[in-house]
């Protein structure tokens, strides 16, 4: 076996990312602390022509050095958005009919071996390295504070909100069935990965429609938050990409 050249890669070019179609899932981070992990992600990202990142409380964004010590690139070919809370970019995803996972252990939670996306009927994504059609990333509609700054890359300035007290929290979902928020078909996915020590907020497990848990037979049963996207992410593209 020969190793290939980077020439022999076919790798697109930055604009020829921007266009072509995305697998239909979003990375959410929930205030991952490491500037490092956020480039690892951004990196995996790329490499599987991820939809979006949101970028949420905690959580840097670029520009930045350290980012891109481990993105390498990414940061600037991946769409970005920042919000001031995860609550906030979850209820934005529900309103646009994203299916959203949470990857922590919980009761009841599906194991990632038994993830099938072909029981959600509908999606129906031309993907290969040739494909080129331009992609829109839905809009927001919401009036929660975010940045989306894949061209300027001119760090947000986050605007504090103070909410009232009417503010509707959410009922949490105490059984292990999870809440359904939109129609089906599926077209889009989001999986939301937490913080390095705290994992995802209980808030924002509450607000998801099920939780995704990687099995694990050690000491630790814990994964580094960017190579549990890695791996996550690898399996959705492994469903809804490789035909």
């Amino acid at each position: 076996m020969r190793k290939l050249r980077s020439i022999e890669m076919n790798r697109l070019s930055l604009e020829e990312f921007k266009e072509a179609d995305k697998l239909p899932l979003i990375v959410v981070l929930d205030d991952v602390r490491s500037l490092y992990n956020v480039g690892s992600v951004f990196r995996s990202a790329d490499a599987f022509r991820v939809e979006a990142v949101y970028l949420c409380g905690i959580t840097a964004t670029p520009p930045n050095a350290e980012i891109h010590k481990t993105a390498l690139g990414g940061e600037d070919s991946v769409d970005w958005r920042y919000f001031e809370r995860t609550e906030d970019a979850i209820e934005e995803l529900h309103r646009q009919g994203v299916f959203v996972y949470s990857v922590e252990q919980v009761e009841g939670s599906t194991k990632l071996q038994e993830l099938n996306t072909s029981v959600h009927d509908g999606l129906n994504v031309n993907y290969n390295q040739h494909s080129l059609n331009t992609h829109h990333p839905p809009h927001n509609t919401s009036s929660s504070p975010i940045t989306q700054h894949p061209t300027h890359h001119q760090h947000p300035t986050p605007i504090t909100q103070h909410p009232s007290p009417n503010t509707h929290h959410p009922t949490p979902n105490t059984s292990s069935t999870p809440i359904t928020h939109h129609p089906s078909p599926i077209t889009h996915y989001a999986i939301v990965m937490g913080n390095e020590v705290k994992g995802v907020k209980q808030s924002v497990v509450d607000m998801s429609d099920g939780c995704l848990e990687i099995p694990q037979f050690g000491t630790k049963h814990s994964l580094n938050v960017s190579v549990t996207t890695g791996i996550v992410i690898w399996e959705f593209a492994r469903q809804l990409l490789i035909k």
